[in-house]
């Protein structure tokens, strides 16, 4: 499979030559042309690596990169600058930045330190399993119990964790009023008997804030699935 190559610059000159040279290197390449668009590629194409300008309208380099790491993302990130000055490189690290490449450069240093980047995800991955589900726009990270949806972080309770969680697990399966009970309430709960739609109502209020679109649908005459498409 090849490596995915995410170029986020305003110079359509930079795209261009980029986009040339990383498909003759045998990447899988996409290109974004401001910040915003760029984040949202990130949660598209899942890259292997993103080229990250600084000097960016609507959203600069440095807050795309505060807003990757933000999401939990570790895609390696190297910035690209015209500015040779230490405080730049020191900010842009202390964003979660893997590499510093100061414009003009050589695409032989650029294809490089991709290269290197590269190898180091990939040991990365070898290293540690991964402890984070993610469907569409949804992440979800087990270790800090943190869910984004794009970059917008969700704020749940235990039980809509719980019942978040079970859905991230089996995605596109329909599971069943009593399956879902079962999971996260026990064989034996004695409670409110529409505590599941409640918390079901919940879950979705939440995950649609900022006009998100519905992922929780509801099978009629079978339970919910999380899917989506409506």
């Amino acid at each position: 499979m090849r490596e995915k190559i995410l170029v986020i610059d305003d110079d359509e000159k930079i795209i261009s030559m980029l986009r040339r040279t990383l498909a003759f290197e045998g990447y899988t390449v996409f290109t974004a042309h401001n910040g915003v668009e760029g984040l949202k590629q990130i949660l598209e194409h899942d890259p292997d690596v993103v080229v990250l300008d600084v000097m960016m309208p609507q959203l600069d380099g440095w807050e795309v990169c505060r807003r990757i790491r933000e999401s939990g993302s570790e895609v390696p990130v190297l910035m690209l600058t015209a500015k040779d000055e230490v405080s730049d490189r020191v900010r842009g690290l202390d964003l979660g930045a893997d590499d510093y490449l100061v414009k003009p450069f050589a695409l032989e240093e650029l294809l490089a330190r991709v290269r290197v980047l590269l190898r180091r995800r990939a040991a990365d991955k070898t290293e540690k399993p991964t402890n984070r589900l993610q469907y569409l726009d949804v992440t979800m990270d087990l270790d800090t119990r943190e869910v984004y949806r794009d970059d917008k972080r969700i704020e749940l309770t235990t039980k809509e964790f719980d019942l978040l969680h079970l859905f991230l697990q089996n995605p596109k399966r329909v599971l069943s009023r009593d399956i879902i009970m079962e999971k996260i309430w026990g064989y034996d709960y004695s409670g409110e008997s529409n505590v599941l739609e409640v918390y079901i109502a919940l879950l979705r209020q939440k995950t649609e804030e900022y006009g998100h679109k519905r992922i929780i649908q509801t099978v009629r005459g079978a339970g919910y699935v999380l899917r989506g498409e409506a």
